[in-house]
């Protein structure tokens, strides 16, 4: 029996043809939200992430969705991308707001405050594990026994710290493999930075003493140990021994020099994270001091992406929780405005911690001081950086009137390619615009061929057809992929007829094409420029533009060489044994080890195989029947004559 037509659906569309767009999406999830707290996402065509939320009651929160005419512009546009949601479900709100921020670090979806930040963050490692300690930098797992303080700000800061322990406390920073080989002292003890524990310059007993004194200073006890040394360059005085008392001394005094001023190393802060965030034109930038034992780690400048309108508390709070996604927070932040959710982001730090968190804001004494030194930095490091763009800008617009463009380009591609003799061949492309160099933006092409070897023109052709062929594929399957509004070519006039054919067959011939061609003798400031339709050109050596194509140029040489060198490093690397089915890592470097090379292995008859270390009947086998086409696996005698 057939079932009556839909009367609300065009007739001879199936419903499942006309999927549910927008609002609607988010009316029909409403259904099965649950009243308790969790994290929403809003996904586009595609399943990517335009918005991440967190709420204390799901469906409460998401109702508001449902009604796009009381939202503001930007979120109006980001229910009408809405295609479908994901629901998680935690069981407390702070619980929510760690994985939401986890989740925006994550995704960083185009539709939320996302901070930029993919570095790791140095440590200072004092090692556990030898009788003489070593003071090093640190970065990644802490996988070896030993205390570990910080993050550091910068390995910059991080070394002047590590310099400043071997002045004050004479401890040794070279690899235990060095210190084992050791004969004779080094320059550093020679320079007074290290008591040469490796030739036995210093008992255990005096240099655990140095080691006690260092770990008292990293954890905010330096009074404690100025007085210690005070005590001990008056006893030596005492006992006439000048030359040690004037060593004391002198470590008193580097000491003295690392304490600094109160406000750069406040010492009654001990453990906490100064966080100052500063707003103009529409741009945020948020400064962070790390101060760890009284003393600062140093100091970074972010620029969290964000809607021009958002409040500096807004973003600042946002940052606050994707900024200790993958860090310890300290006991103590301190913060130059009062967060939207203060109590909240606490809590969550707390829980993430394992203890209790702070976030206070001074207004008054050493610690309102040290907020102020923050915010200073903020808002000279955001001069900076809108300095920078309006520069940047004047670049844009006069490349623009350069090349005929329409309006400043927002997005530069620039292509290269390299190899040795047709070997190991690779393109680049680099992406730069208003705010510079896009480094996430950058993508590397191996090439697949089949090309003549050397033959640059075709490698050029490939590296545009993948780039713009998958583009073309994303927008038909309603994706928006970003083009570019200006395509640079490392090239001459082949380069670039290579690539407007390319640009032609997929129909983007509308996208600008310029060639850079090397001058003579690949003379910096003497290169030529070829365009469609117009005669190739130079510039003025010292024009501005030019020198601004010239870093284009250059970045992407850069980023091809640097590819090109790690693919061929990869490939020296690489031998025959590799493509032998249950040959790995261990069996390879046996092979390699008993036979001397991958030749030698070939060569080897099979009980030769099996006479290397951890190579079993069943493996020599399948080795010799790999290096020996006419004699398959099965027809390898089990005990061949030894070749």
């Amino acid at each position: 029996m057939n079932e009556p037509e839909d009367p609300t659906r065009p007739a001879g569309v199936p419903e499942q043809d006309t999927p549910l767009t927008g609002a609607a999406v988010i009316a029909a999830t409403l259904a099965t939200l649950p009243a308790s707290p969790g994290v929403y996402r809003m996904l586009d065509a595609k399943g990517d992430a335009l918005y991440v939320g967190k709420a204390r009651a799901l469906s409460r929160r998401v109702t508001a969705y449902t009604q796009p005419a009381r939202l503001p512009e930007r979120l109006r546009r980001m229910v009408a991308e809405t295609r479908s949601m994901e629901i998680v479900t935690t069981h407390t709100e702070a619980e929510a707001l760690l994985l939401e921020a986890n989740l925006i670090k994550r995704l960083k979806p185009r539709f939320n405050i996302v901070l930029r930040d993919d570095k790791s963050y140095p440590w200072l490692m004092l090692t556990e594990d030898h009788p003489f300690p070593q003071i090093a930098k640190h970065r990644g797992g802490r996988t070896r026994k030993g205390s570990y303080w910080g993050p550091f700000a910068s390995a910059w800061a991080v070394n002047q710290t590590v310099t400043a322990m071997q002045r004050v406390f004479l401890l040794r920073s070279c690899a235990d493999t060095v210190f084992a080989a050791r004969t004779r002292p080094c320059l550093l003890f020679q320079i007074r930075r290290c008591s040469a524990p490796c030739v036995g310059r210093i008992s255990p007993d005096d240099y655990a003493v140095l080691v006690a004194q260092a770990k008292a200073f990293l954890e905010g006890k330096s009074a404690t140990v100025q007085q210690d040394l005070a005590a001990e360059m008056e006893q030596a005085a005492a006992a006439l021994e000048f030359e040690r008392a004037a060593a004391i001394r002198d470590r008193i005094r580097g000491l003295t020099h690392v304490q600094g001023s109160d406000v750069i190393n406040p010492a009654s802060l001990g453990d906490a994270d100064v966080i100052a965030a500063w707003q103009a034109a529409g741009q945020t930038c948020v400064q962070v001091f790390f101060i760890r034992g009284g003393r600062n780690n140093g100091n970074r400048a972010f620029f969290p992406s964000h809607a021009r309108g958002e409040e500096a508390a807004v973003v600042l709070g946002a940052f606050i929780a994707q900024f200790y996604d993958d860090k310890p927070p300290p006991p103590l932040l301190l913060v130059n405005h009062a967060l939207p959710e203060q109590a909240l982001v606490a809590e969550a730090l707390g829980l993430k911690a394992g203890r209790k968190v702070e976030i206070a804001l001074p207004q008054r004494g050493e610690k309102r001081a040290v907020l102020e030194h923050a915010e200073t930095n903020a808002r000279e490091a955001l001069e900076r950086k809108l300095a920078e763009a309006a520069g940047q800008a004047r670049l844009l617009e006069a490349t623009a009137t350069l090349f005929g463009l329409p309006a400043p380009p927002q997005r530069i591609e620039v292509y290269d390619n390299s190899h040795i003799m047709g070997t190991n061949p690779y393109g680049a492309m680099v992406v730069a615009g208003a705010e510079g160099f896009r480094k996430a933006a950058y993508r590397k092409f191996a090439i697949r061929g089949p090309i003549t070897p050397g033959d640059d023109f075709a490698m050029m052709r490939e590296v545009l057809t993948r780039r713009f062929g998958r583009a073309q594929r994303e927008q038909a399957e309603g994706g928006s992929p970003e083009l570019p509004d200006l395509v640079l070519i490392d090239g001459g006039a082949g380069q670039l007829s290579a690539a407007r054919t390319v640009m032609t067959e997929l129909g983007l011939a509308e996208v600008p094409l310029v060639a850079i061609a090397k001058g003579p003798d690949r003379d910096a400031g003497r290169e030529w420029f070829h365009m469609d339709g117009r005669a190739p050109f130079q510039l003025p050596p010292r024009d501005p533009v030019l020198y601004f194509l010239q870093r284009l140029r250059d970045e992407v040489h850069r980023f091809v060489i640097a590819t090109h060198r790690a693919g061929r490093s990869r490939g020296l690397t690489r031998s025959e044994l590799d493509e032998i089915p249950g040959i790995g890592a261990a069996r390879k470097r046996a092979l390699l080890n008993h036979f001397g090379s991958a030749r030698g292995v070939k060569m080897a008859g099979q009980a030769d195989l099996e006479a290397a270390p951890g190579i079993s009947h069943e493996i020599a086998r399948r080795v010799y029947a790999h290096f020996h086409a006419g004699a398959r696996m099965e027809d390898v005698s089990p005990h061949p004559a030894g070749g």
